[in-house]
């Protein structure tokens, strides 16, 4: 729950928008609604940036996306088009992947002209193939959903296009929402899973695993067993060869072999960490005395084609942990693809 809710004089224009306002104000949540456009009161006016960091976490502003909102971005490997239904995310992870790829303090942005965005992704539906959006590039939809509802809104729109999937991923669990939607099988709802240490070192403010998991069965079981019978997905992320990786992760498997005991549409998604020259010195001002291993020794220089560089682990190291955790999958879920490794 957000300590400060704002919404712009754009986002009170919007239907959705006052249907949010609906929705945060049954929350009993105080709610400011600004003069202007323009988000004030994030900074902290003597430049402390963890004070700028706390009071930008703890506010949900509610705008209206700006045009360029509707120019879409491709997102390989994990889907064609990104479809962003809000920017920032609530949780507080200490590898954070958004840290020095948004500008400004963190403060999660709520889009309220969401008919518009989903509108605008069938200019790029092709007839040929089914095309993806993913919406969760720049925050946990699912973290947001009992303030925004834009993530329902979300699975019925695809749920009405038979020429596009939408996909999710998230580490909260409060699933209820989205139970009993018309999905038709076109969302992919997936879940951001770690070993225990990671997870419970590094991943403030979300879901245990464990109700992650439940989670993830309850959406994958079949409508007829309560459940809501959509195609799932497990984001096995950001992983690292911690001391005794093997075990824990195998640990980590073996749970989820447990919770999904029952045929279901699943996949896998493996990503090790990786960090860049930006998101390290953003992340250090954000979590001054985390433990995360920033260590740019020993790492592996990976290039983009526009020359930004990040840093991930020795190419050998790569291999072992590949083949490692494509046999520990394969193992326990023949039927399940891995989607890709990076």
């Amino acid at each position: 729950m957000p300590q400060r809710v704002v919404f712009t004089p754009d986002a009170l224009d919007e239907e959705f928008g006052q249907q949010i306002l609906a929705r945060v104000s049954a929350q009993n949540l105080e709610v400011e609604l600004l003069k202007s456009n323009r988000l004030t009161g994030l900074r902290d006016p003597g430049g402390d940036v963890r004070a700028t960091y706390r009071t930008a976490k703890n506010t949900l502003a509610v705008v209206k996306a700006p045009a360029g909102a509707l120019r879409l971005q491709p997102t390989p490997p994990s889907a064609d088009w990104q479809l962003n239904l809000a920017e920032g995310c609530p949780a507080h992870c200490q590898y954070c992947y958004l840290a020095g790829s948004l500008s400004g303090p963190p403060v999660v942005k709520a889009f309220a002209n969401l008919p518009q965005l989903l509108a605008n992704t069938a200019a790029y539906e092709q007839p040929s193939r089914v095309v993806s959006f993913e919406a969760s590039c720049y925050t946990d939809v699912l973290g947001i959903e009992h303030l925004t509802g834009s993530l329902a809104a979300a699975v019925r729109h695809f749920g009405q296009r038979e020429g596009a999937q939408l996909r999710f991923v998230s580490k909260y669990d409060h699933i209820h929402s989205l139970l009993g939607l018309p999905h038709q099988g076109r969302t992919r709802a997936r879940f951001s899973l770690n070993a225990e240490p990671v997870a419970r070192r590094l991943e403030g403010g979300t879901a245990s695993v464990e109700a992650r998991m439940q989670a993830l069965r309850r959406l994958a079981l079949p409508v007829a067993q309560g459940g809501g019978g959509y195609p799932v997905g497990v984001v096995l992320a950001p992983i690292m060869p911690i001391p005794g990786w093997q075990q824990h992760y195998a640990e980590l498997l073996d749970r989820l072999q447990a919770a999904l005991d029952f045929d279901c549409d699943l996949t896998v998604e493996f990503i090790t960490h990786r960090f860049t020259p930006g998101s390290k010195d953003v992340l250090l001002q954000w979590y001054p005395n985390t433990s995360l291993d920033l260590a740019e020794e020993g790492r592996a220089v990976k290039r983009n084609k526009f020359g930004g560089l990040k840093y991930v682990y020795q190419p050998e190291q790569m291999r072992a942990m590949k083949a490692w955790f494509y046999a520990e999958w394969q193992r326990r879920f023949p039927a399940a693809p891995v989607q890709y490794w990076t």
